[in-house]
This record gives structure tokens, C-alpha cells and sequence, in this order.
């Protein structure tokens, strides 16, 4: 399977050819009766100017499906019509979806849905149910073929909730809401008083139940957003020849002026026992600032799309500031998804390490750490995209295996020159493993004993040495190479992509 690459438009195929007999939506126009709920206004504003085509007829079936291009890549997408029974999708418009589904996968094109809707047709009864079932199946059948990425602008409620989840990606608007069941069905069910915002709205969605990927405060944010989403996904460009330095490049690459760099290592603490904003790092390591994903929910955990020397890659990093960077049952299960989307669209992936271990308590055990951190270590080992580990602070116990070890298959692994990779920091462990011997040394002498304890155990261990010799880490860099490092190792890989779906886990 190719990397999917659609900066030629793709002319529309034989069972498409509808298409071409619907005449495009002027930009920022809509036929009679339009307004900015209009599903034809909503299409053309999230494609560029004058290129929307429909793909199915305006008409009382609650959707509206078309093509179009995104800076000139064909995109595909659909939208509900909220003016007609509140975008309630019967068995015309679950069709229209549907319809949308094959253009794009037989086109291989990004898909967007532009969601309001009230759920299945009541008036058409279980014939509606076994429509919204259909519209499932698409979505299933092209995960992890084509991206798909939802915007939900209104209400999504029952079938409508569950299309968007289904998606890669989802962006809520600031007026969207997205719930199974509605605030009056909750009262009289289990008695509780609650509106749709706080059922359904930005605040839980972004950081309590991680439905959602991103929040923005408009709809036309909201359209920006899921048009720099489907080029990362559908454009993932190639890295730049003139970006990487002319002694170390692959065989069919041109040698051209270095990297741009900084040393990245100006943006840690000096101290290695404080706390930090991994945000900026990842930043450096970019081109420019990506698009973080799931910025609230589990946010001791970054997982961010942006470019490096100009190709599409996924970063994940343990974020210091929180939990002090500790991986637990949210922050893994977050990651595996995202390291699963990443290699089922041959992106490659940057995983930044400083980690301390698993965060303990009864509290996490009970909430699955270990099921939903098996996730973790199971996307990494079935991963088959370049993946390149950097380990800037420290890599303790079994976090440092989830964390794209050696172990697990990682394409390439580096340290920064006073990087940690062991069972835990060396103080700890002499703590536990002289317990007995240390609490024999009176207290004002304790602390020497213990860091000349600890350095005994570090050369006993072997540290960054011992990881060296035992390949678990490929090579020490430095910071201010790091950068053409990490585009070295994925430019010598093969591009590739995993063969399965993105299910939602």
C-alpha cells in the first residue's frame, strides 16, 4: 500500500459522473433559501473558492454530499441539513453519506462530515436505523484508508454521535454538541438536571471524555482547522532534499544547506529535577508550531501533527508539567490511539521521552492501567511507519519499554548526553537496594553515602554506556543536532504504512 498523496486532483471516476452535472457553489453563495446553516455554504466555506461540485441533489433528504479541493487537493465531504427535521438522518440522506463514503475511497481522498443532527428519522422507524447502520459500515470499511475527520457545528445527537466517532478526527465547534442521549431523556431517566453544553458541550468532550480533538470558538475556525488536518493527512509531502546536510543523505537525495537547527536543549531546565512545558520543545523539533490533538484530556501526554524538513509526522511526548510526565491509563490509551492513526496513513513517528514510570495508585489500577496500557505497548510493536525515539531526560521501567523502545521495534533511537535509561534514577534505586546500610549512616551523612551509592550503581549498570553497548540506544546526540538527526533516520527508511483500520479505542 502506497502513501496516500493527493496533490494532483483526481478526475471524478464513472460512478461519479454526477458529479459534473451539478454546476458549482460560487464561493460564499448558496441557492435560494440559503443561509449560514445552509449545507451548500458550509461546503463551499471548508473548500477553496468556486471548487465545490455536489455529488448528490439538494433536495428534503437532510444531506448534502460534494467534492472539492483543499490548496488544490480533491477532498470529499457531506454535510447535514439542520433546517429539515433538525438534519435527521432518514434512509436518502444516510444514502447520501454512504454515496460520499465510495466517491472518496475510490478516489482516495481526505472525507469530512459537517455534522447537525438530530439522529435517526423517528417517522421512517427502524428503516431509518438500518440506514444510520449503513453509514457506519462505510465509515468502518474506509478506516485507516482514506482520513476521515468530522466537524460537528450543532447538535449531534444518538446515530449522529456515534458517525463522528467512528471518524479520525473530530473538531467541535463551539456551538456543536455531541451526545448519545438528550438532557430531557437523562432527567426523566436517572433524575439528573443537566443542559447540552455540559452533556455534551466543549468542556467534557475536550477533557473529560476524550470524544473530542480539538475545540475551536467559531465555525470557520473550525473549517481551517480540519482543512490543515486533511493536508497533513492527504499532502504528506516528502523531506526536503535542500533541508537535510549534504554528508549524510540517502542515495536518490540531493546534498543542500543543513537543517535549520537550535539547540534544543535551551529549552529544559537546568535543573533535571524540575519540572517543564514540553510544548515549545516540540515545537523546535517542527518546522513550525503543529496542531496538538487532544490538548486537555490526558495532557500529561502530548500528541501533535506537523511537519519535519517538510513531511507530515506524529510526535508524541511526555509533557514534565504534568504528572510529572508519568504515563497512566488515559495519557497510554490516548497515545495508541494516535500512534494507530499515524501508521495507518504512513505518517512516521517522533516519540520524545522523559519519562519517570507509571503513575501508582489504586485509583489507576482500578481504572485499567494495565488493559489500556497494553494498548500502548501493542501499537508501538505492530507499528510498521519509520519511528524515531528521543530520550532527552530520562526512560525508567516499564514506561521506558512503552515509549518506542528498541524492544519494540523502534526505527532509530537517540539519547541527549545526560540522559537516564533504567529501571529507575539511581538515587531511587540505592535507596531500595542499601536500605539497610543507609539507615546505619547518620543523617547529616546520608546524602553523601547515597550519591556515592549511586554512582557505583550507575557504573555498575552501565548507563547511557551500557544502553550503547547493548543497542537499546542507537547514538548519542546533540541538542542542537537533534533535528537532522531524527530527518536522517526517516529519510534512510522505505515509506511505509500498516494494513489495518483506526478503530476507536
Amino acid at each position: 500500500m502506497t502513501i496516500l498523496d493527493n496533490r494532483v486532483p483526481v478526475a471524478p471516476p464513472a460512478s461519479a459522473a454526477q458529479a459534473a452535472a451539478v454546476p458549482a457553489v460560487p464561493a460564499g453563495q448558496a441557492r435560494p433559501g440559503g443561509g449560514p446553516r445552509d449545507p451548500e455554504v458550509r461546503l463551499a466555506a471548508l473548500f477553496d473558492p468556486g471548487s465545490l461540485a455536489l455529488l448528490t441533489p439538494a433536495d428534503e433528504s437532510g444531506v448534502l454530499a460534494g467534492t472539492g479541493t483543499i490548496d488544490g487537493m480533491t477532498a470529499v465531504a457531506f454535510a447535514s441539513d439542520p433546517r429539515i427535521q433538525g438534519g435527521a438522518m432518514g434512509t436518502a440522506g444516510c444514502a447520501a453519506i454512504v454515496t460520499a463514503y465510495d466517491y472518496a475511497i475510490e478516489t482516495g481522498a481526505p472525507i469530512v462530515g459537517l455534522w447537525h443532527s438530530g439522529g435517526a428519522r423517528m417517522r421512517e422507524g427502524v428503516e431509518s436505523l438500518h440506514a444510520v447502520g449503513t453509514v457506519f459500515a462505510a465509515m468502518t470499511r474506509a478506516s485507516g484508508v482514506v482520513p476521515q475527520i468530522s466537524v460537528v457545528l450543532g447538535p449531534a445527537a444518538g446515530g449522529a454521535a456515534y458517525g463522528p466517532a467512528l471518524t479520525d478526527l473530530v473538531i467541535l465547534s463551539a456551538r456543536g454538541r455531541i451526545f448519545v442521549t438528550g438532557p430531557d431523556v437523562v432527567r426523566s431517566v436517572t433524575g439528573e438536571d443537566v443542559d447540552m453544553e455540559r452533556l455534551g458541550g466543549p468542556e467534557p468532550h475536550s477533557r473529560r471524555s476524550g470524544v473530542v480533538h480539538l475545540v475551536t470558538a467559531t465555525d470557520a475556525e473550525a473549517f481551517a482547522a480540519a482543512r490543515q488536518l486533511a493536508l497533513l493527512l492527504g499532502r504528506q509531502g516528502a523531506l526536503a532534499g535542500d533541508m537535510l546536510p549534504g554528508d549524510a543523505l540517502p542515495g536518490d537525495m540531493l546534498p543542500g544547506d543543513a537543517l535549520a537547527d537550535a539547540d534544543l536543549a535551551a529549552l529544559l531546565p537546568e535543573s533535571p529535577r524540575r519540572a517543564y512545558d514540553v510544548h515549545p520543545l516540540v515545537s523546535g523539533l517542527l518546522d513550525e508550531p503543529g496542531i496538538e490533538l487532544h490538548p486537555r484530556w490526558a495532557p500529561n501526554l502530548v500528541t501533535t501533527l506537523g511537519r519535519l524538513a517538510g513531511r507530515t509526522v506524529g510526535v508524541v511526548a511526555n509533557n514534565p508539567l504534568r504528572l510529572g510526565g508519568c504515563l497512566d491509563a488515559t495519557s497510554a490509551e490516548k497515545a495508541a490511539r494516535f500512534v494507530r492513526m499515524c501508521d495507518a496513513f504512513g505518517v512516521p513517528l517522533v516519540v520524545v521521552v522523559d519519562v519517570p514510570g507509571y503513575l501508582p495508585g489504586v485509583g489507576q489500577e482500578w481504572d485499567g492501567v494495565v488493559r489500556r496500557g497494553a494498548k500502548l505497548l501493542h501499537a508501538f510493536a505492530e507499528a510498521t511507519v519509520p519511528r524515531v525515539t528521543l530520550v532527552t531526560r530520562k526512560a525508567y521501567g516499564g514506561a521506558y519499554i512503552a515509549m518506542n523502545s528498541r524492544s519494540l521495534g523502534a526505527t532509530r533511537v537517540f539519547a541527549w548526553p545526560d540522559a537516564e535509561v533504567a529501571v529507575m534514577g539511581a538515587v531511587a534505586a540505592v535507596r531500595i537496594l542499601h536500605r539497610r546500610a543507609l539507615a546505619e549512616v547518620p543523617a547529616e551523612q546520608r546524602h553523601e553515602a547515597e550519591a556515592e551509592l549511586a554512582a557505583e550503581h550507575e557504573r555498575e549498570v552501565g548507563g547511557l554506556a551500557r544502553a550503547i553497548a547493548l543497542g537499546v540506544i542507537d547514538e548519542i546526540v546533540e541538542p542542537a543536532k537533534t533535528r537532522q538527526a531524527i530527518a536522517r533516520a526517516i529519510a534512510a527508511v522505505p515509506p511505509t504504512r500498516g494494513r489495518h483500520g483506526n478503530i476507536p479505542l
